[in-house]
This record gives structure tokens, C-alpha cells and sequence, in this order.
């Protein structure tokens, strides 16, 4: 699920992303229409040489404020939008899209009331990739910008026109690709944030092609001046950022009440507040690093190996960590590495400490995502029959929600997500959620992509996939079932997980499940938390902000620490 480098809310982030992905607007031309066999007719500059192949998009929205690019291809968007893979695409040669591509939210151009709108076009390209598996696939290579297709650089879309459109009268607008999304800005490093990227050679045998990790380094106050210190640290887990972690920012931000009311909300405080907490004498003295790993499926490979991302998992915890601490005065030390995040990071954190018990001393995992895949958001992939209706009533139950408010107001379903997805891409390539998961915990199909969890069209759970899932380790609960005798007594009190107690996407019913087998441990008993935000508390709910969760690590980790522990750190 959608997070940033600390937790906030998906709902409240929408605004903020919309704003974020705005580029520079361009002129709204009046759309070139003729009588002709397509609703679309696109067309690629004379510009491009190459002949491309990918995704191709059309946007059609009632407005151009933000552009409609911009605005389309969330769940969320009331944004029409239409997908159609292209190949092998020349200067000169157009694709068509009509009403026989299937659409979101509405499913088909022909449902789309007769009016005036502003039409706008976009090619998501692909490159070709030759795994080591032997399989031969196509995706989109990211840019270092966190798998967001519409402002990836090295896309192409076109003008912003206006075009009056009815599904009766059949006529075709012809849109030309005409620009090029530019690279996405190197953020410079500072005093107190650094920044590094490495070729990771596991990942590059595995793709066939060069593919690399980041991280961003927040050093603590002092870092320069105490040359002899070495630091804790905290590896916080979560989706493709760049930022400095935890919102460190140490520039006065003019007052904003939305924002503001977003940190009462969340119990967050700015990264303004944080800096000047940072920085006091009394605060504890740590490095936090949070990690870029983007895969083609997703901006976030849960670091974790997979049979469709690749060796992830190795790769960050051979390649990655041991250079981050080869660069920076880290504790090598199980006591003194802590784990944190929310949402995929939640996950992706917890599934770190589980799987590496004796490297990792501790970790504080917000409203994770399916941690006991018997409520995969509300699904039991084990034994329900559909994904999109609740099993075992009569008449079936209509629709199963994918996101609720927290008062229980369903806004999306299952079957509309994954309508989405069908949209943004083929094959699991939409960089979507429901993909993502199925790339990192299923089993790769016979064309070398994502084998999928369900019929994106009936709903039909492949009980194979999610036996493969269970199987394989991915199921968290079931995981720790199967491993607590050799691994429990390296997890006592490691294991913090905290969420809302009406998460957005259901998580909560998970951690739910979750907790039952923590609280059935024994020889030993696990000895840690798990505690539910009360009441109305959604996605992005803890309870502890920035400052307040490097305490309580600091204080864990003095707890822990041996007799003859290096605390040249506290100062």
C-alpha cells in the first residue's frame, strides 16, 4: 500500500501527489477529429527514431487543471483513462483505441456521456529484458522516479486538446506524441543527508541489464565533529523516495492548516519539528537510512527475494547494507540495527526481521500490508472461491471492498482496483498494488511474467498461486508458525507492530490474525507489542511521531545492548 519514508495516510496524500507529478502545462489545442474507424488515433513525432514498444494511454477528463496525465491512473481519479500495449511502434505508424479497450472507471468509451473534454495521450515505454531464467520479457525500466508512468523520464505524450467526443457519432481524434518527459532532478546532498546508488551485480546477472540500489543517509548532529563515534541505526523500509528520511527538513515551512490537521490526524509532527528535536542536546545520536529499490513491477521490491523480481533480498542485504556500513560509522551489530516502516514498508520491515533474526535487533512495523494472507485485505486466498464476492452467502454478497473510510463507507471494490490494473498494464504490468504483491510472492507464469491470484475478469482464486505464496514464505503468520522453534528465541521482544483499528485497506484484520499466533508463541513467548489505534483510526495511524519512535529505539537498543557495547553514540 501507498507510503512515504514515515507514515501518512493515503487519503490525505492525494492532494499532495497530484501536485507533486505536476509538470509544466501545456497548451490546450483544439483536437483534429475526422470520420475514420477509431475513437483515437495516435501518432508518434518524426523526432523518435526508434521504434517503441509499451503502453499506450489516452486521458479524457472534463478538465485541464492539472493536466489530465497527471490526474488519471489512481483508483481514486474520476479521470477516464484508456490502456492498449503497443508494439514495435514507428515514426509515422499510429495505434488505435477505441471502445473495444477496456477503460476506468468506466469500462468502455462507449459508456462516456456525450460532451466537451480534454483529451491528452501518453506512451509508457518498455525495454526488452533477457533474465537468467531464460525468460524473454518486456517492462518499464524505471528512472529512478518510483514506477510512476506518467511522469517518467523518457515517456512520451502529447498537447492537452479539446475535443467534443459521442460514442454515436464515431468520428476519430488523432493525438500526436510530441514531447518527452524530462529526467527527474538529482536531489543534492547536504550536511546532514546523503545520498548514494551502486550497480548491484546480483540484480544485473539476474535482469540481463544494468540495475542499481539507493539509499538516503540521515546523519546525526555531531556526526563531523565526533569523528570517533560510531551510531545505531535505523533502516526504514517503504515506498521510492529520495527525501530525507523520517521528513527531516530543516527549512521553516510557511503554516499550512491542511498539513497541519494531517499531523493531528497521523500524531506525526513536521520536519521542521523534527529537525529542531534532531538537533537538541538530549536527543538520541543515530543514523536513519531509508532504501531505493524500484523494480518493473512496482516502486518497492519488499526486500525479498521472488521468482519474478529476482535475488531483491540478497542483493540489499549482501550488497547494499554491507556498503552503507562500509561508508558510515554503523554499529555492526545485531543490537544496534533496528527496522522500521508502514504499509509495503510495515511488510517489508517485519518480513527483514523474521527472515534475519540474528542480524536485525528490533522492528517497529506500522499498519503492515497482509501479514496472514486468510484476510488478504478481507480474502482468504486459501479458501474463498472469489476474490470480488465474500464466500458462503445466498444470494452472494455483491461486492468486496478494497478501501473503506473510517467510518466503513466502501469507496473502491476488489473488482475495481483490478479493473485499473487491467488498464495501466497487461501481464502485471501496472504498477498497481494487487501486481505488485503477485510479483513479489507468486510464481512466474509460463510466458515469464507474474502468474496472477485471481481471474482479472471473474474474480476465480487460483488456490495453486496462493499455495505457492504460503509455501514459499510470504505468508507472514504461517511463516512464523512453521519457523518458531528454531527462530523464536532470536525474536523475543523484536516484533512492535502497530495499526489503526479501521485501516483503509483492511490491514487491521490482518494484524488481527497476526497477533493470534504472536500471542500463541511459547518456549519462548515472543514478548513484543501489537497495538490498534482507537477509534476511527485509518491507514496511516501510530502512535508515535518521528521523534518520539527514535527514543523508543534508542532506548531498546540500550536495553539490549551487551556489557562491553560501543557507546561513543551518546553524547
Amino acid at each position: 500500500m501507498e507510503i512515504t519514508p514515515f507514515p501518512i495516510p493515503t487519503a490525505k496524500l492525494r492532494a499532495a501527489t497530484v501536485c507533486f507529478m505536476a509538470l509544466t502545462l501545456c497548451c490546450v489545442a483544439v483536437a483534429q477529429t475526422s470520420n475514420c474507424n477509431g475513437r483515437f488515433e495516435i501518432t508518434i513525432s518524426a523526432e523518435v527514431s526508434t521504434a517503441l514498444t509499451g503502453r499506450m494511454f489516452v486521458f479524457i477528463s472534463k478538465t485541464d487543471t492539472p493536466e489530465p496525465r497527471q490526474d488519471g491512473g489512481t483508483w481514486y481519479s474520476r479521470t477516464e483513462l484508456l490502456g492498449k500495449d503497443v508494439e514495435q511502434l514507428r515514426t509515422g505508424s499510429s495505434s488505435v483505441l477505441d471502445g473495444n479497450e477496456l477503460g476506468y472507471p468506466l469500462k468502455s468509451l462507449n459508456e462516456l456521456p456525450s460532451g466537451d473534454y480534454f483529451v491528452q495521450a501518453l506512451l509508457n515505454v518498455y525495454t526488452q529484458f533477457r533474465r537468467s531464467d531464460g525468460h524473454v520479457i518486456w517492462g518499464h525500466a524505471d528512472q529512478w522516479e518510483g514506477q510512476q508512468f506518467n511522469r517518467s523520464p523518457g515517456n512520451l505524450y502529447g498537447s492537452v486538446q479539446r475535443v467534443h467526443l459521442d460514442p454515436r457519432e464515431g468520428r476519430c481524434v488523432k493525438l500526436l506524441l510530441d514531447k518527452k518527459i524530462a529526467p527527474v532532478p538529482v536531489p543534492p546532498d547536504s550536511q546532514w543527508v546523503k545520498h548514494i546508488k551502486i550497480r548491484s551485480e546480483l540484480l544485473s546477472r539476474f535482469w540481463g541489464t544494468p540495475i542499481y540500489l539507493g539509499a538516503t543517509i540521515l546523519l546525526p548532529d555531531g556526526y563531523e565533529s565526533h569523528p570517533n563515534a560510531n551510531y545505531p541505526v535505523l533502516y526504514e523500509q517503504g515506498h521510492f523516495s529520495r527525501r530525507a528520511p523520517l521528513d527531516f527538513d530543516p527549512t521553516p515551512l510557511e503554516p499550512d492548516p491542511e498539513r497541519e490537521g494531517e499531523l493531528r490526524w497521523t500524531g506525526e509532527i513536521s520536519g521542521y519539528d523534527f529537525y529542531k528535536q534532531w538537533i537538541s542536546s538530549r536527543f538520541p545520536r543515530m543514523i536513519v537510512i531509508t532504501f531505493q529499490h524500484p523494480t518493473i513491477y512496482f516502486d518497492d521490491s519488499y526486500a525479498v527475494n521472488s521468482a519474478n523480481n529476482g535475488p531483491y533480498g540478497d542483493a540489499i542485504m549482501t550488497e547494499l547494507i554491507p556498503y552503507i556500513e562500509s561508508q558510515y560509522r554503523i554499529i555492526r551489530e545485531p543490537y544496534a540495527r533496528a527496522l522500521s516502516g508502514g504499509s509495503t514498508g510495515g511488510w517489508a520491515s517485519l518480513a527483514l526481521q523474521i527472515y534475519h533474526p540474528d542480524f536485525f535487533g528490533g522492528v517497529w512495523s506500522f499498519y503492515p500490508d497482509p501479514v496472514d494472507f486468510t484476510r488478504y485485505q478481507l480474502a482468504d486466498i486459501y479458501h474463498d472461491e472469489n476474490a470480488f464476492q465474500a464466500s458462503g452467502y445466498d444470494p452472494p454478497i455483491p461486492e468486496r471492498p478494497m478501501e473503506r473510510t473510517v467510518e466503513g463507507q466502501a469507496d473502491v471494490t476488489v473488482r475495481q482496483m483490478t479493473q485499473l490494473e487491467e488498464v495501466l498494464g497487461s501481464r502485471g504490468r501496472s504498477g498497481q498494488q494487487y501486481d505488485a504483491w503477485e510479483a513479489v510472492y507468486g510464481p512466474t507464469d509460463k510466458d515469464g511474467y507474474p502468474m496472477p491470484l485471481w481471474d482479472r475478469r471473474t474474480g476465480a482464486i487460483d488456490r495453486q498461486v496462493a499455495a505457492y505464496m504460503r509455501d514459499h514464505g510470504y505468508d507472514l503468520s504461517y511463516y512464523l508458525r512453521q519457523h518458531w522453534p528454531e527462530i523464536g528465541g532470536l525474536l523475543v521482544d523484536k516484533l512492535h507492530v502497530y495499526c489503526g483499528d479501521m485501516d483503509n485497506f483492511f490491514l487491521d484484520v490482518s494484524v488481527s490474525k497476526f497477533e493470534q499466533v504472536l500471542e500463541s508463541t511459547s518456549n519462548p513467548y515472543y514478548g513484543g507489542t501489537v497495538e490498534y489505534g482507537h477509534p476511527f483510526k485509518g491507514h496511516g495511524w501510530h502512535s508515535m511521531n518521528q521523534a518520539q519512535l527514535l527514543g523508543a529505539i534508542a532506548a531498546h537498543i540500550v536495553k539490549h545492548a551487551p556489557a562491553s557495547a560501543d557507546i561513543s553514540w551518546r553524547y
